[in-house]
């Protein structure tokens, strides 16, 4: 299945093929919610795909999904098209360890993926008064150092075959930093500026591209999470505070971890070669700025 936009009824029956069938993704985070939105899309795009999280149930649920998703898939070839592989690792991958794991999954390519979307777990949210060193230590290390070091690994093999896409999942509290998540603010910010100079170094004119998707409010078990400590906060119900944060967002509503993927599998496809080096914000309009 090809790319579709929600646009019929302008452009009946055109099909925007992303160029990605038979290549190789690697998505971190991809056992739930956006890491398994953009692992979603890529399937359907008929891309390979490593998917890798911690836990090896929930991850092994959504490797099955993704295989019935790829099952339905047809590229150029029709019916007789090879159907998109799915492996996957359950590790920890800000390891060494967990990345090694990645990197030699059986029938998988090596380091030789065309894609990588990096996407740890957030840190929790909180009071900056209680955290210690090891907390900052911890929150770089996971959202920052891991997602350098995944792309330390493969950049220089999409260069010489003269394709690849890094995608960042990072936070729209990069450009807007929110008070109870200070330890997200500090490392995908560094994240985020390492990327600004990597991106535009020599591997630009090669095919690579690195770009951040910004997510603001999607609705994620991470976000039932920041909602809950805002709650305890204010004194409010979860309800409350979830109608309250709708009602902020010009859109109305939270995203949905698909609207994610397919943003996210865009940004991995042959027609964006000429974007690099951004940071890409997906909340719904909330960000009030112009740039």
């Amino acid at each position: 299945m090809m790319f579709r936009a929600d646009c019929s009824s302008v452009l009946p029956g055109i099909v925007m093929d992303l160029g990605l069938a038979g290549k190789w993704a690697l998505v971190c985070g991809a056992s739930k919610g956006l890491g398994l939105g953009c692992a979603q899309a890529l399937v359907r795009e008929g891309v390979n795909v490593v998917v890798n999280a911690r836990q090896a149930g929930p991850l092994h649920s959504s490797a099955i999904d993704l295989i019935a998703i790829g099952a339905s898939w047809q590229g150029a070839e029709g019916p007789k098209s090879l159907k998109p592989q799915v492996l996957e690792v359950a590790a920890d991958i800000t390891t060494a360890e967990g990345r090694a794991a990645v990197f030699s999954v059986p029938g998988g390519p090596g380091r030789d993926f065309d894609i990588v979307v990096t996407n740890a777990g957030g840190p929790p949210p909180g009071d900056f008064r209680d955290w210690e060193r090891e907390d900052w230590i911890k929150a770089v290390d996971a959202n920052m150092l891991t997602p350098i070091e995944l792309i330390r690994a493969t950049v220089d093999g999409m260069a010489s075959r003269g394709f690849g896409r890094i995608v960042n999942i990072t936070s729209s509290a990069v450009k807007a930093p929110i008070d109870i998540l200070g330890l997200s603010n500090g490392a995908r910010s560094g994240l985020s500026g390492f990327v600004a100079g990597v991106s535009r170094s020599s591997i630009a004119a090669r095919g690579v591209t690195i770009n951040n998707l910004l997510p603001g409010k999607f609705d994620t078990d991470r976000l039932a999470a920041t909602m809950g400590t805002a709650a305890a906060r204010s004194g409010r119900t979860v309800p409350e505070v979830r109608a309250a944060q709708q009602a902020s967002i010009p859109a109305g509503r939270f995203g949905t971890p698909q609207e994610f993927g397919a943003i996210c599998a865009f940004l991995c496809s042959v027609h964006a070669g000429y974007t690099t080096g951004q940071n890409v914000l997906a909340d719904g309009g909330a960000y009030p700025g112009a740039f």
